[in-house]
């Protein structure tokens, strides 16, 4: 019979709780090392805007030696351990109270002494720990002392008396069969009567009020927001704002709107810093700024106070406007931050209409608020991405310059010492090239009606002033050799399930990190590749997110990396004209486009086919034709033979007659 016991000293619960710790601890610090000791960024640009800005990332986030930055994970960690080390060295200071009961043991002797020796040896034991020879002391009780001979004695008993001996060998005891007892790993304390109400009340808060709070929280909270991760609200008024022919300011106007739930009430409060921060913006864009404070009121035509705040801060970032309040410089980097997820939903809103302007413009907004220039920016202010480079330098510093390399050849003529932080800079400039872009069907040579098409396009990035892929002049075998093995590979690429090939170990680099000065935060250059009709306005399938397209190596026989996109094709036969676009997210005008046609043909018809006689039936002059002749099958006649045999007839009538004309004479 088994009857059931609390545990009185806390053994089997402090084992409970090590064990609960460890399931806890384990795998969350294994993910916290694993994700701080993960490989640092160190490639990417080095200049020194860039150098110091991640220092000061790096800074912010693990916090200086007197003001270390601790997360609460951190604090949890750090606080489960601890508690975790204290339950250990409690249960290492608890006597264990069940073990196996042993004869050998309590005697002090060998489990090969013989029965004679057992006697001898008990003897002796006896003499020195029987009741009468041991005298009482203050630690040494009579109880005690009766206790110990009595197990002396069962343990002698054991190992000499039959009976006593087969109870130990079958029950593990000498007074035979005991009562099992299960152990509950709960301390008497918490179901004893005085402690039943409140253990009691504890169960009711914690799973009567606590547990449905946090699942009600995070119910509710998940329906609030969409899958792309912002507010409900925001998405619809995403999708009553954005228009078809939407200009820029609109699209900042609508991504403006979303602040109205996106910032909290308690962060929209104005202050004086922000009045004159709008001023200055208002004197520097005009009749623009007006224009998107006019498009982002609500329909009572109130500016809410959230927007205005949320517009000013970002308007400040892009024309690079100092902030003094360490609260508004805080609200600015976390409204930044948050700007690529609103971004990302409103293109949603736009790619889901197929609209290509808009959609254009939110691609070019990414690069606008990382680099800190206003969105349509000239080309010439577009140089004001270089490192040390403010929009008013550039009229001063290259006036006629052209392009990046212009730049940087007035800045070396004038000896500016911002010339090695722009030579850096430029190294690692993502300026994308497109190699090849074409469309594919697996299997077949031409394009029919509603067939699955792939977008194969062709990338590099050759940096401003790199030296130009020159192509190494190939025989004819190696030319052919080197398009099938083109074609091979491309072929094996559009068979596999990667949207973008693998790369080859020369083309990693590594984890790259953009130029972004003015980005609070480490930027990986990306890019859309969006295949559109310009004509219709139109986005002909959903654009496509790519990263990691490899530099050129000059003299690299494939120095780039191919992405694919597929698509159902046109139901109808006929020639469409579209359009490849690959808009960079964090360069402004740094973009690649080319013209791309798609013939949709129908399949060949029968007619133009030869008929199955045609190809079955032999000439009569080949072993096959005599075989078929034979059997009384069709044949083809040899034409061109008779006319031969007709030739040679009329030329010997010719010679006979010119013979009896000279018998003649």
């Amino acid at each position: 019979m088994a009857t059931y016991e609390y545990d009185e000293a806390g053994v089997m619960a402090a084992y409970f709780l090590i064990t609960f710790l460890a399931l806890v601890l384990v795998p969350l610090t294994i993910s916290s090392v694993t994700k701080t000791s993960g490989k640092k960024v160190t490639e990417g640009c080095q200049c020194t805007p860039c150098v110091e800005q991640r220092k000061e990332l790096s800074r912010l986030e693990t916090g200086t030696l007197l003001n270390p930055k601790i997360s609460r994970k951190t604090y949890f960690l750090l606080g489960g351990w601890s508690l975790f080390a204290f339950v250990c060295y409690r249960v290492s200071l608890l006597k264990v109270e069940n073990k196996l009961y042993n004869p050998f043991e309590i005697l002090g002797i060998q489990t090969s002494t013989t029965e004679k020796d057992i006697k001898s040896h008990f003897k002796q034991l006896s003499k020195l720990y029987h009741p009468d020879k041991v005298k009482v002391t203050a630690n040494l009780t009579i109880e005690a002392i009766q206790e110990r001979f009595v197990e002396i004695t069962k343990a002698y008993k054991s190992l000499t008396d039959e009976r006593i001996k087969e109870n130990w060998i079958k029950y593990n005891h000498p007074d035979g069969p005991q009562s099992t007892t299960m152990g509950i790993a709960l301390p008497k304390w918490i179901v004893e009567g005085k402690n039943r109400i409140w253990v009691l009340a504890a169960y009711g808060l914690v799973f009567g009020g606590a547990l449905p709070a946090l699942v009600g929280r995070w119910w509710f909270g998940s329906r609030q927001k969409t899958k792309d991760g912002i507010n409900a609200l925001s998405a619809a008024a995403f999708f009553k704002s954005i228009k078809e022919e939407s200009s820029v300011e609109e699209v900042v106007s609508a991504l403006g709107k979303a602040y109205k739930w996106e910032l909290p009430i308690a962060k929209a409060k104005s202050s004086a810093e922000l009045d004159q921060l709008e001023k200055t913006i208002e004197e520097k864009l005009g009749a623009k700024w007006t224009e998107v404070r006019k498009l982002a009121k609500d329909y009572d035509g109130e500016l809410h106070e959230s927007r205005r705040k949320a517009l000013v801060l970002l308007y400040a970032h892009l024309l690079r406007l100092d902030i003094k309040d360490f609260g508004l410089k805080k609200e600015q980097k976390e409204l930044l931050l948050q700007t690529p997820t609103l971004l990302n939903a409103l293109l949603n809103v736009s790619v889901a209409r197929t609209w290509l302007l808009p959609s254009l413009a939110i691609m070019r907004l990414y690069a606008s608020f990382t680099q800190a220039l206003p969105p349509n920016a000239s080309e010439r202010l577009r140089f004001a991405q270089l490192p040390g480079l403010s929009p008013d330098d550039i009229e001063k510093v290259a006036p006629k310059a052209k392009d990046m390399s212009d730049v940087l050849f007035s800045l070396e003529e004038k000896e500016d010492p911002r010339v090695g932080d722009v030579k850096k800079a430029m190294e690692k400039w993502s300026h994308v090239d497109i190699v090849s872009a074409s469309f594919k069907v697996i299997g077949e040579r031409i394009v029919t009606p509603s067939s699955i098409i792939y977008l194969l396009v062709k990338l590099r990035i050759s940096p401003p002033g790199a030296a130009p892929s020159e192509k190494k002049e190939l025989s004819v075998e190696e030319t052919k050799r080197a398009v099938r093995n083109e074609e091979e590979a491309d072929e094996k690429f559009l068979t596999s399930r990667l949207d973008a090939e693998e790369l080859s170990p020369s083309q990693t680099d590594g984890a790259r990190v953009a130029h972004a000065p003015f980005w609070p935060g480490t930027k990986k250059p990306s890019w859309w590749i969006v295949l559109a009709d310009d004509k219709s306005n139109r986005v002909v399938v959903p654009p496509m997110k790519i990263t990691d397209i490899p530099y050129s190596r000059p003299g690299d026989d494939r120095d780039y990396r191919s992405y694919k996109i597929q698509f159902q094709g046109p139901p109808n036969t006929g020639l469409f004209t579209w359009k490849v676009y690959v808009v960079s997210d964090t360069f402004v005008g740094e973009e690649a486009t080319t013209d791309i046609t798609l013939k949709i043909e129908d399949l060949p018809s029968a007619e133009d086919q030869p008929t199955e006689d045609e190809i079955s039936d032999p000439d009569e002059d080949t072993l096959a034709g005599q075989m078929a002749a034979m059997r009384g099958g069709t044949v083809k006649k040899h034409h061109v033979k008779e006319e031969s045999d007709d030739e040679s007839s009329t030329d010997d009538d010719k010679k006979d007659s010119s013979d009896s004309d000279s018998d003649s004479d």
